[in-house]
């Protein structure tokens, strides 16, 4: 999945919705039943919550997700409602854990040692089909596009693919198809701001890694936080 890519539909996303705020005044039919139907798309800064003993993030951690999210108003004003979705996300990780596979083909995890080996990449990444549920309250009217909301909820999502790349001391070291990474990633969102532009925080609920995952005779029982901005299109 292309981060240029990526980028190229955060572009005409976003300038799509300007476009229809400009037009949405203009508009003079009314949809007393109007549902507030998204197109989704969000830019985050990844974390990894509760890291192992001298596991360290460097460098900017990036997510990127979109997808279409399905409104379904509950009460006649229509400001209150539940979205859901479905999308597609991908998010790497650089910090300072080696994944590689030894003699055997199975996977190790190591710390390296900064003062030793002054790598110059080491990330691994995540691709997932993703199901976003949301309770959402919003001002919006039937005449009104630009409003402010609060979207709060739960996202599901399930690993299609994982990688690791490293480049350093040791050469250039690549998996794929990583065993240990837990394919069901769940946690709580929150999505809240004026017309396009909303401050977007996912906290994960449960580990990146099975407990299979061990380093330094421990599990890696790291989760993620996901802090950026998140775009509706309608």
């Amino acid at each position: 999945m292309s981060k240029n890519f990526l980028f190229y539909i955060l572009c005409c996303f976003v300038g799509s919705s300007f476009a229809q705020e400009e037009t949405a005044n203009d508009t003079t039919s009314v949809d007393l039943n109007y549902r507030e139907d998204q197109f989704y798309i969000s830019v985050t800064y990844n974390l990894l919550n509760n890291k192992p003993t001298d596991v360290s993030q460097s460098g900017f951690s990036s997510g990127f997700h979109f997808g279409f999210i399905r409104d379904m108003p509950l009460n006649e004003k229509r400001d209150f409602a539940i979205g859901l979705g479905l999308g597609l996300s991908s998010n790497s990780y650089n910090q300072n854990m080696l994944i590689q596979k030894d003699n055997t083909n199975q996977f190790t995890y190591t710390v390296i040692d900064k003062s030793v080996d002054a790598f110059k990449k080491n990330k691994f990444t995540t691709y997932l089909v993703e199901m976003p549920l949301e309770f959402r309250w919003r001002k919006s009217t039937p005449t009104d596009y630009t409003f402010w909301r609060v979207y709060t909820g739960f996202k599901v999502g399930y690993v299609i693919h994982s990688s690791s790349k490293y480049k350093g001391d040791l050469g250039s070291v690549k998996t794929s198809g990583i065993d240990d990474i837990e394919k069901l990633q769940y946690g709580l969102t929150l999505s809240a701001g004026y017309s396009t532009w909303n401050f977007h925080v996912y906290y994960g609920l449960n580990p990146i890694f099975k407990n299979s995952a061990i380093i330094d005779g421990k599990a890696i029982d790291t989760s993620n936080i996901k802090i950026g901005l998140m775009f509706y299109i309608l």
